[in-house]
């Protein structure tokens, strides 16, 4: 069997933050891709905005570098779970991973997520262990857990025998030995060229190429990028696209580029094994496969995790809607939201029976709470529902999202924490106590019971917490209380602006989430209620001028500094009878029926048919 010795493939896969796209930077930074004099930023492949404030990879990206006499096709997928629809796609291109492992934290729950993904696909592992340089490393240990996990997750012999490649990302070094570093990437890159598979050559045959990304261009439409599987493509030759539903397209290849460093190079020839994008389709879909008309074939379809949690979308009608926003009708929402569906193929947007609302599923709380932050960005304005998991009919029984969850709390707080979970029908799986005054918590929970839990689990620990989770399985669902928020809310009755004043009166009454001179409307949500009911209150109050002074100066009074939400917290926040209105320049939260006199009619009216 011929193979291309000229080429190889792999995706870079890790849990967040354990230096993916650092690694990146500096395969890139050595293998001479860019000149002497390129001004290159840290964490190149992140070039979302949202990327660098995060620093986090939101979407997978792919880049090459060549070494010697090799061209090696790199893809950075994203380490959170809720961006697993990306990884999935990315491993059928490749024949093999870097697996990132942090040579302190070791095996995360993603690591998990994304190994797992890699080893159903047979892709052959490479095992980097990075941040050698810690002071708190333990290279050997990490090791043994990265091999106690491949042989939990049903590693074959194969993939067991991986090679190991100790590293430092920021530094930009890496070696074999975990005791020394060498002064470069060298070790890194040979054994990725020795320990890959080169991808199998048969030019001579048929072509055949499958789309797992999408990109898009003003002036070149859609973009599908993906893999030769088979054969050899030509610019301007006549192809057929297949779609999964058996629909056949003919069109003619008008432009395929080619990937090295940052940049797309134009090509004019492609070959088995080599990762394109190509244009001159204009509905050309992830999973599609492209073959010539006279031997149409399709690929089997890319496989892609169905959403777990969805929200309603609505277009703002809040008193104060059209203020801050340059988009605010249905149209241009509905239009931008079907415009992200065509490159996130793990986002769902549907129609309800109101015009002005839309449902949109997604993979997770991250993922819908970035989509939201894109749309206020780019000028929209619109309502947003509490996030609701789906629930799912699997075998004549109503299932809903279960997530494993991975708790690094200090030993004093791990009492709070079992707790607080164990109310959110978590059931622990495990529990490790690491010796160094650390236990780490596993837990199965379900995806509803961590909706607001965030927040709750940093004020338990003090901040010293990490939480992290990832999706599991659907399973039965879960009977009784599931989380959810205890306290009610301080809602404001006049529409104004926020005074010293009025906030002077009601702050002994809970947190305000509103600063003095802020515009209020009724029916806006000003702060939580230390209580577990609803309170009115006029935050918009002024104080009473009269002529008499008094005789003593009045004392200072110092206020207590509001708790200002972000888009995340006021999501997680939200309740069911609330919305969280979202502009490019605020985050509000206000009740569905803004009258208090319509509020509490309708509460007695849910009350009664509750007794009923």
């Amino acid at each position: 069997m011929n193979v291309r010795n000229d080429l190889r493939n792999i995706a870079i896969i890790a849990h967040v933050d354990h230096g993916k796209t650092t690694l990146v930077d500096q395969l890139l930074q050595q293998s001479g891709t860019f000149r002497d004099n390129e001004q290159v930023q840290e964490r190149a492949m992140d070039n979302n905005d949202l990327e660098k404030e995060r620093g986090i990879t939101i979407l997978a990206k792919n880049t090459a570098v060549r070494f010697e006499d090799k061209l090696i096709n790199i893809l950075d997928t994203p380490g959170h779970a809720d961006f697993g629809g990306e990884v999935e796609r990315i491993l059928k291109m490749v024949d093999g991973v870097l697996l990132v492992v942090d040579a302190f934290e070791g095996c995360m729950p993603q690591t998990r997520f994304v190994l797992k993904k890699a080893l159903e696909q047979k892709l052959t592992p490479v095992v980097v262990v990075n941040k050698i340089d810690r002071p708190a490393a333990r290279p050997d240990e990490v090791v043994d857990e990265v091999l106690d996990l491949f042989i939990e997750l049903g590693a074959d012999d194969n993939q067991l025998e991986f090679p190991i490649v100790y590293a430092s990302a920021i530094n930009g070094t890496a070696s074999l030995n975990p005791e020394e570093q060498d002064e470069n990437m060298k070790a890194l890159f040979e054994t990725i060229v020795e320990s890959v598979p080169a991808p199998v050559d048969n030019g001579d045959e048929p072509f055949q190429f499958q789309v797992t990304m999408l990109d898009y261009n003003d002036y070149l439409g859609r973009i599908g990028i993906g893999r030769v599987f088979r054969g050899t493509l030509k610019r301007g030759d006549q192809a057929s696209l297949v779609q999964p539903d058996g629909t056949v397209k003919n069109f003619r290849i008008t432009k395929m580029f080619g990937f090295l460093g940052l940049k797309r190079e134009e090509i004019e020839v492609a070959r088995a094994g080599d990762l394109i994008a190509m244009s001159g389709v204009e509905d050309i879909m992830v999973g599609d496969t492209i073959c010539p008309p006279s031997h149409i074939e399709a690929l089997d379809a890319v496989r892609i995790d169905e959403p777990t949690l969805q929200m309603t979308f609505l277009v703002n009608n809040s008193p104060f809607a059209g203020r801050e926003g340059d988009h605010v009708t249905s149209r241009k929402i509905e239009a931008r939201l079907l415009t992200q569906v065509e490159t996130d193929v793990s986002l769902r947007v549907e129609p309800t029976s109101s015009p002005d609302a839309w449902t949109v599923s997604g993979r997770g709380e991250l993922h819908l709470s970035i989509l939201i932050e894109n749309l206020r960005r780019e000028g929209y304005e619109l309502q947003v529902s509490k996030p609701e998991v789906i629930i799912r009919n699997v075998d004549g029984a109503a299932c809903e999202p279960y997530e494993n969850v991975q708790v690094d709390v200090p030993e004093e707080y791990t009492g709070s924490v079992m707790e607080s979970l164990g109310e959110r029908k978590g059931e622990m799986q495990n529990m490790i106590n690491k010796g160094d005054g650390q236990v780490r918590l596993e837990f199965l929970v379900p995806s509803r019971g961590l909706i607001g839990y965030t927040t709750e689990f940093m004020s338990q620990t003090k901040g010293y917490g990490i939480l992290n989770h990832s999706y599991d399985s659907y399973r039965p669902l879960a009977q009784g209380y599931v989380g959810g928020r205890r306290q009610g809310v301080l809602v404001s009755m006049e529409t104004g602006k926020a005074t010293g004043y009025g906030m002077l009166q009601i702050e002994d009454r809970g947190t305000l989430f509103v600063e003095p001179g802020t515009d209020i409307y009724e029916g806006m949500i000003v702060g939580e209620n230390t209580r577990d009911n609803d309170l009115t209150v006029n935050i918009t109050k002024m104080k009473a001028q009269t002529n008499i002074r008094s005789a003593t100066k009045e004392a200072t009074v110092t206020m207590k500094r509001p708790r200002l939400l972000t888009l995340e917290e006021a999501l997680e926040f939200c309740n069911e009878d609330e919305y969280c209105e979202v502009t490019p320049q605020s985050i509000r939260l206000r009740k569905k029926v803004l009258d208090k006199a319509m509020r509490e009619r309708e509460e007695k009216r849910r009350k009664l048919s509750a007794k009923n």
